[in-house]
């Protein structure tokens, strides 16, 4: 007699361990991305912009930001050449090419405005799509408790 109870409790909780194991796939599924980009090595950044477009973005996950700031302001600059060392090199894109595709997918270019007046960049020496950030909208995407930050 006693079989039966137990027997029945062993498979519910089976059952809610795997609801909340599903629940918990799905959450880390549509968690969002902060990449923290610091550098204009196009080899790092290249494989920066690669991961949060191709690995993160195109797997669901939202929001997915590249925030440029320190030398990675550069790499937004319409006028700066950006060729492509290292792995990604035989992906044939140049930098802004990449950013340009990231932004086409619904993925954010934000640009450190303090860096920009640093650098010497405006907004309009920017390719098409880069947000200028502010203390307000860089916090609030890294403070998000549904995004996770990775830093090049």
């Amino acid at each position: 007699m006693i079989k039966k109870p137990l027997a029945f409790i062993a498979l519910l909780l089976v059952l809610l361990a795997g609801f909340a194991t599903a629940a918990h796939a799905d959450d880390e599924h549509t968690q969002g991305l902060f990449v923290n980009l610091t550098t204009d090595d196009t080899w790092s950044a290249s494989k920066a912009i690669f991961f949060a477009h191709q690995r993160a973005l195109k797997a669901g996950h939202e929001p997915v930001a590249v925030w440029l700031n320190v030398r990675g302001i550069y790499l937004a600059d319409r006028k700066r050449a950006s060729d492509v060392h290292g792995p990604m090199a035989e992906q044939g894109a140049s930098i802004q090419d990449m950013l340009r595709a990231f932004i086409e997918d619904g993925g954010r270019v934000i640009a450190c405005a303090a860096c920009a007046r640093a650098a010497g960049l405006a907004p309009a020496d920017f390719i098409e799509g880069v947000e200028m950030g502010d203390p307000e909208l860089v916090l609030g995407l890294v403070f998000d408790p549904n995004v996770k930050t990775l830093t090049w």
